[in-house]
């Protein structure tokens, strides 16, 4: 079962399909872009691998890579911070876990808190 060439140490990420390097892929936008989350949101705290900073997870989200980016553009500003989307998990420099499970559920999410 050959898939091909997923990474490069000289191009980074290689579509397995097209063994382009991703930012080339010719195939990209014929695949459909799949949705990450499983549909049950939860905000979370983690300082693992940061040393002892903060952010806040959101995981779950039943949105594309695309839409994630969006939501994560939107959350970011309303928190005045700075974050990133990740593995399809959203993640928002500071604890702003409650602010931003009342924010997912004014959107219609049944976001919930997660961990201690």
């Amino acid at each position: 079962m050959d898939e091909g060439i997923v990474y490069s140490t000289d191009h980074g990420r290689m579509c397995p399909s097209c063994s382009r390097p991703a930012s080339q892929c010719i195939c990209a936008h014929e695949k459909k872009q799949v949705v990450k989350g499983d549909g049950k949101v939860r905000v979370g705290r983690q300082t693992k691998g940061r040393k002892g900073k903060g952010v806040t997870v959101v995981t779950g989200l039943p949105l594309t890579e695309d839409d994630l980016g969006v939501l994560a553009k939107e959350l970011k500003r309303k928190c005045g911070s700075g974050g990133t989307v990740k593995d399809g998990t959203i993640e928002i420099q500071g604890d702003h876990r409650d602010f931003l499970v009342e924010e997912l559920k004014e959107r219609g999410y049944a976001a919930v808190r997660s961990g201690g």
